[in-house]
């Protein structure tokens, strides 16, 4: 019988003697391996937080002590230590649990939590609120794995340290972000690396934290040492664990960004091959192109790069023309305003689900002062993602800030059209979703100027229904158009909005003279999005819209297809919908 057969919950822990808590670690790792390779996820994270996890578990007590994960990229051993172990090891149950922690799934988990940097501020609140309710339990928060260059980690520190409580942080230092760290505090975790964390100045004494630094972060007898020395402390305490991110997988522990997330079937070398030719690679061969042309051009990317295709190999090239700023969304947006109002030429590779933590830099500190800075947005449509990462809510925020372009191209040479001309002009702030899904042709000339402002293109002229597709659906109403032709005999109107921010009305108010119904599709949320704004420019007309996108909900891992009948977003079910309205 394996250690991992008797342990189903924290409390089990307690019995085991060290060399059994060793060999569960063991058991643990060899499982997480398998399981991970299996069906893909966070690898090296998890594989590098194994044993303090285990650690925490056997000092404190979950639930009544809290433990809060940031990002929650570190949370598979705490899931199968607290309930959750057969979704581990039963294959048949892999899919039936999220990836992040989740208070539905588990006492034990206190938050949702998929975005990184916020654990600090979730863990101050519970500490906040034990302290007003006159109890005691100790509150641990979990950052690492680059989270600590998030503004909000900062802003939570800040305000931990000075409770004067019980708060516990945990910090998770594997000398990597998803990519390797970028900025001055990682030298300072450096500095305290280098010599056993009793360099000066130190980032958290000097905040107001006590500090207990761990050099192997990996060493149980370690752990269990330092979480014995503060728990239950009535004062705010960092407790600083040196680890090794990816430990026990040799590649991960060579490669650590490329293993930082791994696709099913990685460590076996089962995936396909990346295809040459895609909207990455067409981007990426724009960067390189304009900075060979323009010293002044300049990428940011706020610690994802692999994610936008920015390979270790793309960042070298670029040299001085790429900058990753940190998991900061809001500084990278602020910065890259910076850079356009000095002169120079911006562009933001950030994905869709993380744009919208910058919400207020995009509006204020972009927009309003309306400097030219470039942001792609990528990954933006209706997908079957965890919760915390969909991408189907860009459109409703950007498309709604004021002096803010937001662009969305059809095609391959569409794409590079609006990219070159958002690089080129001065007047606008301009946000382009980057098109998802393979390469599309265009068929016809595209437009190579695109500052006269939301300005429609109508591809083909009909009456009765006109199909505005936008963007990544602009190829559902080709479909559309084609069947209503073959089933109805109605030859419509098919439209390229192009512009998310803005409706052409000229373009809309001509549509009276010979149509009964204007249909828009978006591969987004309808509520505040593109066709709500074409809605009320046609209610006035008397017109009757369709709206077709996506609810507004919190969708986890709903494959997409499902999303696209429970959202009437099948070409077949558009077509029914369209006859039904026009009867």
């Amino acid at each position: 019988m394996s250690v991992l057969d008797k342990v189903n919950f924290p409390q089990d822990l307690k019995t085991l003697s060290l060399a059994e808590l060793q060999t569960l670690a063991d058991e643990i790792r060899r499982l997480l391996i398998y399981k991970i390779d299996a069906t893909g996820g966070h690898f090296g994270p998890n594989l590098g937080f194994i044993e303090p996890t285990i650690a925490l578990h056997y000092v404190f007590n979950s639930p009544t002590d809290q433990v809060v994960f940031d990002v929650s990229h570190q949370c598979y051993t705490h899931k199968i230590l607290t309930g959750r172990k057969a979704y581990f090891t039963n294959p048949a149950k892999y899919h039936e649990i999220s990836g992040y922690t989740n208070p539905q799934e588990s006492e034990h988990d206190w938050f949702v939590v998929g975005h990184t940097s916020t654990d600090p501020s979730l863990a101050v609140g519970l500490a906040m609120a034990r302290d007003l309710k006159k109890e005691h339990r100790n509150v641990i928060a979990v950052i690492g794995d680059g989270s600590l260059s998030g503004g909000e980690a900062f802003e939570g520190l800040d305000n931990a340290a000075a409770l004067h409580t019980n708060l516990i942080i945990v910090v998770n230092d594997n000398e990597m972000s998803i990519a390797p760290n970028h900025g001055g505090l990682y030298g300072n975790l450096a500095l305290l690396r280098r010599t056993q964390g009793k360099g000066e100045p130190n980032f958290f004494k000097a905040l107001g934290f006590d500090y207990v630094y761990v050099d192997d972060g990996n060493n149980l007898p370690s752990l269990i040492r330092a979480f014995e020395q503060v728990k239950d402390t009535p004062r705010p305490t960092v407790v600083h664990l040196h680890t090794l991110k990816g430990k026990g997988c040799a590649q991960a522990e060579q490669n650590k960004e490329a293993f930082h997330w791994i696709l099913p079937g990685t460590l076996e070398g089962k995936n396909p091959p990346a295809t040459q030719d895609s909207y990455d690679s067409i981007t990426v061969d724009y960067f390189l192109k304009k900075h060979r042309e323009d010293p002044s051009f300049i990428v940011l990317n706020p610690a994802t790069p692999g994610a936008v295709a920015l390979t270790p190999q793309i960042r070298a090239q670029l040299g001085e023309g790429f900058a990753d700023v940190g998991i900061a969304e809001e500084h990278a947006v602020a910065c890259a305003s910076g850079l356009a109002r000095a002169g120079a030429k911006p562009v933001l590779a950030v994905l869709s689900s993380f744009i919208q933590r910058a919400y207020d830099q995009l509006s204020q500190d972009l927009a309003l002062n309306n400097n030219p800075a470039v942001v792609l947005v990528y990954g933006g449509s209706i997908s079957g993602a965890d919760a915390t990462h969909l991408g189907c809510f860009d459109m409703a925020l950007l498309g709604n800030i004021p002096n803010l372009v937001y662009l969305a191209p059809t095609s391959q040479e569409e794409y590079l059209a609006m990219l070159n001309w958002a690089v080129r002009q001065t007047e606008h702030a301009v946000a382009i979703r980057v098109p998802v899904g393979p390469l599309a042709a265009a068929g016809r000339p595209v437009a190579t100027d695109y500052s006269p402002l939301n300005r429609f293109e109508t591809v083909v002229s009909g009456r009765e229904v006109a199909l505005l597709g936008l963007g990544n659906f602009y190829h559902l109403a080709e479909q559309v158009h084609e069947l209503l032709e073959q089933q109805l005999g109605i030859r419509a109107t098919l439209i390229n909005p192009r512009y998310i921010s803005g409706v052409d009305r000229e373009c809309l108010d001509r549509l009276t003279e010979q149509h009964r119904l204007v249909v828009t599709l978006e591969d987004g949320i309808v509520e505040g999005g593109f066709g709500q704004k074409v809605a009320s420019c046609c209610a006035k007309n008397g017109l009757k819209v369709l709206n077709f996108g996506a609810q507004k909900e919190f969708t986890d891992r709903v494959p997409t297809e499902e999303l696209y009948r429970r959202f009437h977003l099948t070409p077949q079910q558009i077509v029914q919908d369209i006859q039904n309205a026009l009867k």
